[in-house]
């Protein structure tokens, strides 16, 4: 078992996909961290600055528009891998067996084509702020201190790749279990009844989670 999560992992090569993937899906999330640390290092600066000398950072606001795609979406993968979006456990939860990854392996497929559509859409929202030929390749920028959008506009159609890559490598894990009806299915979150989800909090705020 990886971590402190339901996601099991062998010698397959779907596990060691699974596991190289998780390493990347990690350090996106990492970097969603250190934004959210870099936005509460600037929000002291600019009210320090506010109150101490009448001068508050200049344009606040527009870095945090830039640092929100890194905050709202670089650790969804991250998140998709552990089981941690928000679901339907208390339905899913009562299947067992093959009818359990049926239904795992629609509702991921149903997913994956939201999230390629995502992509196809954020992909053009982005190619309409790139500009080589403009300044900073910029067709736009921010309001206050003329920050170009693109960078910003980017990091959605990437971080969503990254999940349709896991949307991907989960629905062969789930075709691989409903086709050979494996108990315990790797690369895959599994669902913990109460007495395991109590042992892992537990496992986790005594640190040996590792």
């Amino acid at each position: 078992m990886a971590g402190s999560s339901l996601v099991l992992t062998d010698d397959s090569v779907l596990s060691r996909i699974d596991q190289k993937l998780y390493r990347v899906e990690g350090v996106l999330a990492l970097v969603s961290g250190l934004a959210v640390f870099s936005l509460m290092i600037l929000a002291v600066v600019s009210v320090s600055g506010r109150n101490f000398a009448n001068q508050p950072l200049p344009g606040y606001i527009d870095w945090i528009e830039q640092a929100m795609p890194l905050i709202a979406f670089m650790g969804i993968a991250f998140t998709q891998r552990d089981g941690g979006h928000i679901r339907m456990d208390m339905l899913v939860g009562a299947l067992r067996g093959r009818s359990l990854y049926l239904v795992e392996l629609i509702t991921t497929l149903f997913v994956l084509a939201l999230m390629l559509l995502l992509v196809w859409g954020s992909w053009a929202h982005f190619d309409r702020s790139f500009d080589f030929a403009a300044p900073l390749w910029s067709r736009d920028s921010s309001v206050d201190i003329s920050l170009p959008l693109w960078p910003a506009k980017l990091l959605v159609p990437v971080a969503f790749s990254v999940l349709c890559l896991r949307l991907l490598l989960q629905v062969w894990a789930y075709t691989h279990a409903l086709v050979t009806g494996v108990k315990s299915p790797i690369a895959v979150p599994l669902i913990a009844d109460a007495a395991k989800q109590a042992a892992m909090e537990a496992e986790h705020v005594s640190g040996n989670d590792a």
